[in-house]
């Protein structure tokens, strides 16, 4: 009898680990589910490396991502990690890009400013300032878009950089995309640069095959190759281009201390993670103390 008692109480214990055991890893389960589901489709958390957004943003910041601002984005994760470009497919956000937003993205040339690419570990925060379908320059240091009349990135950095002879700079950081002595374009003054948005058909002559170069490298697959006023895709002659995609030019708000769309072009929409909203966390990295006046700050 008391055998029979002490393996009923054994096996109702057994049971009851195990009942436990399967709650447990459903909880588990479920929790890893909707963190990826939040991490994918909501919100993404990014550290700042560089003072490049000061003031708005400097190093040792940990920003908030909201995806679901723009739209969270689905592409194939393992192919991007082994440096394969991929398919990228946006959901629907609540709104599209403004300018001045602050966008985290994926920086469109890790191994080289001469080719847009991918990488997914590699990500940049800077400011929008054009948007698909604006003709932007540069006039003094100053951003203008056509037809806005809105300030533009950060005013005081451009008005330092404004006062500043063209001597005095660094012909490293006075030197602007594209490189070409055909386009001589510095970060003064810059421009006039059409952004191109999807469906936009432009003539393929000498400057624009010089400024589009890339993008349409990005979209085709192929090779550009300019010949006097000729254009040339994988070795036919092409006297229009209609883009497939939309692009956007991005700027740090230190204008003297930014690696941003004025030296490297255009940034693809399929490239952007998601609107900065706030900083949820801020660490001083030379005293390792957290910067209480930062934190909850919203991004603007």
């Amino acid at each position: 009898m008391v055998l029979i008692f002490s393996t009923f109480i054994m096996k109702f214990v057994f049971n009851k680990f195990i009942y436990s055991l399967i709650n447990l890893l459903f909880c588990v389960t479920g929790i890893i589910c909707i963190y990826f589901f939040l991490q994918v489709f909501c919100f993404s958390t990014f550290k700042i490396p560089s003072d490049s957004m000061a003031p708005e943003l400097i190093a040792g910041d940990n920003v908030l991502v909201a995806k679901s601002v723009l739209g969270a984005r689905l592409f194939n994760v393992f192919a991007s990690l082994r440096a394969e470009q991929t398919e990228i497919w946006r959901v629907p956000g609540f709104r599209k890009v403004k300018r001045n937003d602050v966008l985290v993205f994926n920086f469109p040339h890790p191994n080289n400013w001469s080719k847009v690419e991918m990488h997914i570990l590699k990500y940049f925060i800077k400011r929008c300032i054009a948007l698909p379908g604006d003709t932007l320059s540069i006039s003094n240091g100053y951003y203008g878009v056509s037809g806005v009349k809105e300030c533009l990135g950060n005013f005081e950095s451009q008005q330092r950089l404004s006062v500043m002879p063209t001597s005095e700079i660094d012909s490293g950081i006075l030197s602007s995309f594209p490189y070409d002595s055909v386009i001589n374009w510095n970060i003064k003054d810059f421009g006039a640069l059409y952004i191109p948005k999807r469906g936009d058909v432009v003539i393929m002559n000498r400057i624009n095959g010089i400024v589009y170069r890339k993008i349409i490298e990005w979209e085709q697959h192929g090779k550009i190759r300019i010949e006097e006023n000729k254009v040339f895709l994988n070795e036919i002659l092409i006297q229009k281009y209609e883009f497939k995609k939309n692009y956007y030019f991005m700027a740090g708000d230190r204008v003297l201390d930014s690696q941003d769309s004025r030296y490297w072009g255009l940034l693809p929409e399929e490239y952007i993670v998601g609107k900065a909203w706030i900083v949820w966390k801020s660490i001083d990295k030379n005293t390792g103390a957290f910067r209480w006046n930062r934190f909850l700050k919203e991004i603007k």
